[in-house]
């Protein structure tokens, strides 16, 4: 009687560790400048010049397939320590067209992961755009714009830029938005260009609200390079973002890059100082939603040793394809940086 008794409350214990088991499902959403990937056609609309055999870089065919071997090794192995996969959603800039993000998806490294492109040419005068990369096994592009930046400078002459990319889909049957940026550099210095960027957060932020006022409950990630870290007036002061959870309102934004930030990590260098202009943020109701339902979990920059200059002026700054005026072959000036999403699925 003591055996069935005790065998009885064995298998009653192993029966409940079972059912507090639940599998979880886990996605990967990152955003990557890939530093002018541009091909080596002149195109005669954009300038383009430099990234030509002919140019100052001297662009060859060579050069470019090098450079997407090496973006596309950097691709594949983002999230992959935990995901097991390479990024399910990915933001990229700074690309000159489709083809050569149809080049990049149909590299042996990133082949068999069967990526889709969301694309749109703007009109920025480096003929530079934003695109959205998703892994068709797992999301399902429902709408898509590109939603233009107007800018003037100082003469009131335009200032042709980025456009903002908005992609709504599925994301194995939960609706998302995304939106890729690419925000006016800090060129001419910090304080010139800050009107750009705060032209640009607004852009953004009426987006945000576009979406919200249609479905007050829109799930919405925002990334990009925003040529700001996440203590900027454009992210603070426009934006709203908050680095903390606990300050997180039903309708306010959440960027866990500040965190980051703060702790000195960065997804750039310039002149010995490190920066977060590399973010993702998102509304409040991808923090702390229903277990059943996609939530944040993490937020990390990729920093590979591979990725890293290893020595030089530039030690310990990514590694890039062109230093100092000179072709070094490596992989972007910056990390690319990628969030985990995870949810609830069930029992074992």
């Amino acid at each position: 009687m003591r055996l069935k008794l005790f065998y009885f409350l064995f298998l009653s214990v192993i029966w409940a560790h079972s059912q507090s088991e639940n599998e979880y499902e886990l996605r990967t959403i990152a955003f990557y400048n890939l530093e002018n990937l541009f091909d080596t056609k002149n195109d005669t609309l954009i300038y383009d010049d430099d990234r030509t055999p002919e140019g100052k870089d001297a662009w060859t065919q060579e050069r470019y397939d090098h450079k997407l071997g090496q973006l596309s090794k950097v691709i594949s192995q983002i999230g992959l320590d935990i995901s097991k996969n390479p990024p399910d959603i990915l933001g990229v800039c700074e690309v000159e067209n489709k083809q050569v993000l149809q080049d990049l998806v149909n590299h042996q490294n990133l082949r068999k992961y069967d990526y889709g492109i969301v694309h749109f040419d703007s009109p920025d005068e480096r003929g530079i755009d934003v695109a959205l990369l998703y892994r068709k096994s797992v999301f399902i592009p429902m709408a898509f714009e590109s939603r233009r930046l107007l800018l003037s400078k100082d003469n009131d002459k335009r200032d042709y830029t980025r456009d903002q990319l908005v992609v709504e889909g599925l994301l194995d049957n939960e609706r998302i938005h995304f939106i890729v940026n690419h925000w006016p550099s800090r060129s001419g210095g910090e304080a010139r260009s800050r009107p750009f960027r705060l032209a640009a957060a607004k852009l953004n932020k009426r987006i945000i609200d576009s979406i919200q006022r249609n479905n007050s409950l829109a799930k919405i990630i925002s990334m990009g390079d925003f040529n700001d870290d996440p203590v900027n007036p454009s992210m603070k002061r426009v934006l709203g973002v908050k680095g903390k959870k606990k300050q997180l309102e039903a309708m306010s934004l959440f960027g866990p890059m500040e965190k980051l930030f703060r702790k000195g990590a960065g997804s750039l260098a310039y002149r010995d100082k490190w920066n977060v202009f590399d973010q993702i943020y998102m509304t409040a109701n991808l923090v702390n939603s229903k277990k059943e339902h996609y939530s944040f979990w993490k937020a990390r920059i990729f920093t590979p040793s591979f990725i890293i200059d290893p020595k030089g002026k530039y030690k310990g700054y990514p590694l890039r394809s062109y230093a100092g005026g000179s072709y070094i072959g490596g992989y972007s000036d910056h990390f690319p940086v990628y969030i985990y999403l995870v949810r609830e699925v069930g029992s074992p």
